[in-house]
């Protein structure tokens, strides 16, 4: 099972501090990270994606689905028309914990002017975890992926390539 945490701050410098305590979490062993991206919405609405290459390690099907995690919530929410495959997609992520309500959730998370980082965990030390990202403060949004229904994305995503 994964986690997928996305949190939300009004303050870019803030959300840069939280992401990089996030990493050093991942150095401490407080969290083991399949993806970690902090996302800049700038104030014309454009969205600026930065995702350290060496945290996103998995393979490169567990790669791209974080990386199709990204583009699903931060690009493509409330896109009406989507060709087959991608529809096809949509519809694995609606069965799952990303679907969209939480997509809706998390396009109000980050407005124009706000950041987000966006946190993908196979292993969390919950505790430890929240108490050092507590002095940041954010918006907190969260679900997960079972192993199956990543399992079965990943698959889907591998085909579609």
């Amino acid at each position: 099972m994964s986690e997928l945490i996305i949190i939300g701050y009004e303050d870019p410098q803030t959300a840069r501090q939280a992401y990089e305590q996030v990493q050093r979490l991942q150095n401490d062993f407080v969290v083991e990270l399949l993806g970690l991206a902090i996302v800049d919405v700038d104030a014309d609405g454009k969205t600026h994606v930065d995702t350290p290459q060496r945290i996103v390690k998995t393979s490169a099907a567990g790669g791209a689905l974080f990386g199709l995690l990204l583009g699903l919530l931060f690009f493509v929410p409330g896109m009406a028309l989507l060709g087959g495959a991608m529809g096809a997609l949509m519809g694995k992520f609606n069965q799952s914990g990303i679907d969209a309500a939480f997509r809706n959730r998390v396009e109000n998370l980050v407005e124009p002017g706000h950041s987000a980082i966006v946190i993908m965990a196979s292993k969390i030390t919950e505790d430890k975890f929240a108490k050092a990202l507590q002095p940041f403060g954010g918006t907190i949004l969260k679900t997960s992926l079972s192993e199956s229904d990543e399992k079965e994305l990943a698959e889907d995503l591998a085909e579609q390539s």
